[in-house]
């Protein structure tokens, strides 16, 4: 599985899950084909991401990007930015310009190839770990003599109790 996310893509999260839901489910090709025709202003951004999370697939994981699918994309709403727009009377209406994130996950039909990366990374998980010693020294610091005393309010109310 390879993730990849959009953080604070300012449009609204129910607009960017029209185009999102049309995707969900599909082939990596088929669904960076469809972007392209869609006519929402989401479709560009969301293609990018799917290019990068695939890009990430065969170069990070070693995975064949003709067997990639989304496995899930899901749309969260992110931040709001709060605007006033100034209205009659002197009264004031709220704006929000809403975000959103975005995260899709790719998954392989075949599994993950170990590439040359991943194999270096195995063969020294299989090695033993040298157990390192480490010698703690601490130093105490002088405490000021103002934290040593205590006040005469505080020593009276320690004797009333």
């Amino acid at each position: 599985m390879v993730k990849a996310v959009l953080k604070n893509y300012r449009q609204s999260a129910r607009k960017v899950r029209l185009v999102a839901n049309a995707l969900r489910g599909k082939k990596v090709d088929t669904a960076i084909t469809n972007l392209q025709f869609i006519a929402k202003r989401s479709a560009l951004p969301l293609q990018k991401l799917i290019e990068s999370a695939k890009a990430n697939a065969t170069n990070n994981f070693g995975m064949d990007s003709t067997d990639l699918f989304i496995k899930t994309i899901t749309v969260d709403e992110g931040y709001t930015i709060k605007r006033w727009r100034p209205r009659a009377r002197g009264a004031a209406f709220p704006i929000n310009k809403r975000t959103s994130i975005v995260t899709v996950i790719l998954d392989s039909k075949k599994g993950v190839k170990k590439s040359a990366k991943n194999k270096k990374e195995s063969s020294k998980a299989d090695l033993p770990k040298k157990e390192e010693t480490k010698v703690k020294t601490t130093t105490k610091k002088p405490v000021s003599k103002a934290k040593k005393t205590m006040s005469s309010k505080t020593k009276t109310k320690n004797n009333k109790k």
